[in-house]
């Protein structure tokens, strides 16, 4: 077989599809975000970033920065290696009581990255609990799939927020089995939220565990920011919520929240916690700082809603069809993977504005589009470009434009 070419048509069908991924190279630019600097063969270019999931610009507060400077001076660059051996810092537990308290929950465990988390916590507990099976949602991330496949449990999928399905599921298993059923607060391709109180019911009635991603929830939902959860009162019907550190919160690392022994549980069996670098105690500190602030802030978190609410209305106006949700994430629907990609770059060339196009394989064919996130730090006058430029652009690709009300 020759290697190369098979790499090559590959990358060539993914081309031809519209479905290849550019990277662009971005520089933030500390204090200015969401403004960054695009590294173009013909040099730097100031650009305005409407897509990352740094949704409250929590990335460059002044407060982060300085925990994470003053961490660098106490302790140095990293953390010397896994928790088990060498990597355990006084600020790693100091991020762990934060995660807790902020969940309502006995203790946490830090992991480095959300997808670390989702994939270590469920792989473990599916694989280690016998005769147990998981019932996760079809629209789940990734990083929950995996941690499920590779634990070679039983598991049966229930349509996206059906209640109905999943109860058909937990009614076909025996009453005495152990039995878990993973979800998501906030869908992030869709914007679309679970019925988590239902959902909660169903899982006492039928004795299941649960277990809550809230990466696209915690820093922006809830008095403290403890996600839809807390918003909802319902933290302490939930077996696990996992977060994340990496969007609302600004730095990088996932973590679990749960019951004490459920935690050391996790910490014992867990390989993706075991056998890795823990995070550089800079970003556990850089993370407590940031969670502390979220936790008495509400600045952020209303002006964050102030200005999803206003990107919403003016998309409206020009009858640019976007799906409804209850969440911060506007999801600009294009419906062509190669116009989808055409408008990113145009709007990157031409007015100086970043969305990345969100094509197959993240979302269905046919659903191709643009994910926008507004945050607490774009001006007024950064949504008065943005939506002139995508009105310009829905002209001039002959995209359909949707009535208010067909929306």
């Amino acid at each position: 077989m020759n290697y190369e070419r098979f790499f090559s048509a590959q990358l060539g069908q993914l081309r031809e599809e519209g479905n290849y991924r550019v990277f662009a190279d971005l520089e933030r630019q500390c204090g200015a975000f969401p403004i960054a600097r695009n590294h173009t063969p013909t040099g730097p270019e100031k650009v305005t970033v409407w897509c990352s999931n740094d949704y409250l610009g929590m990335g460059q507060h002044p407060e982060v920065l300085v925990a994470m400077h003053g961490a660098i001076d106490r302790c140095g660059a990293g953390a010397g290696g896994t928790r088990n051996i060498s990597g355990t810092t006084h600020d790693h537990v100091l991020l762990e009581r934060e995660l807790a308290d902020l969940h309502g929950k006995d203790a946490a465990l830090l992991f480095t990255s959300g997808y670390v988390s989702n994939w270590a916590a469920l792989g473990t507990l599916a694989s280690q609990i016998p005769g147990i099976t998981v019932l996760p949602d079809e629209l789940n991330h990734a990083s929950m799939i995996e941690g499920i496949r590779h634990s070679r449990c039983q598991k049966r999928i229930w349509k996206h927020n059906d209640l109905d399905d999943l109860e058909q599921h937990l009614v076909a298993l025996p009453a005495d089995a152990p039995k878990l059923i993973a979800f998501e607060s906030v869908y992030s391709m869709d914007g679309d939220i679970a019925p988590i109180a239902e959902i909660c019911d169903l899982a006492d009635r039928y004795g299941a565990m649960t277990y809550l991603d809230e990466v696209h929830a915690v820093g922006l939902y809830g008095p403290r920011g403890g996600g839809i959860a807390e918003r909802e009162g319902l933290m302490d019907r939930l077996t696990v919520i996992e977060g994340t550190l990496g969007k609302a919160f600004g730095v990088v690392g996932g973590y679990i929240a749960a019951s004490h022994d459920l935690i050391d549980f996790i910490r014992s069996f867990a390989s993706g916690f075991i056998f890795t670098t823990a995070l550089p105690p800079a970003v556990a500190a850089g993370a407590v700082a940031s969670v502390r602030h979220l936790k008495k802030s509400h600045e952020e978190r209303d002006l964050h809603q102030q200005r999803v609410r206003e990107v919403r209305e003016r998309l409206d106006n020009l009858s640019i069809p976007h799906t409804p949700n209850p969440s911060h994430i506007i999801p600009v629907i294009v419906g062509d993977p190669v116009k989808c990609r055409f408008i990113s770059d145009v709007l990157m060339r031409d007015y100086g504005i970043y969305i990345q196009p969100i094509n197959y394989p993240t979302v269905p064919k046919g659903t191709e589009r643009l994910r926008i996130t507004p945050s607490p730090v774009h001006a007024p006058e950064d949504v008065d470009r943005l939506i002139s430029a995508l009105g310009e652009l829905w002209t001039q690709c002959q995209l359909a434009r949707r009535p208010m009300a067909a929306q």
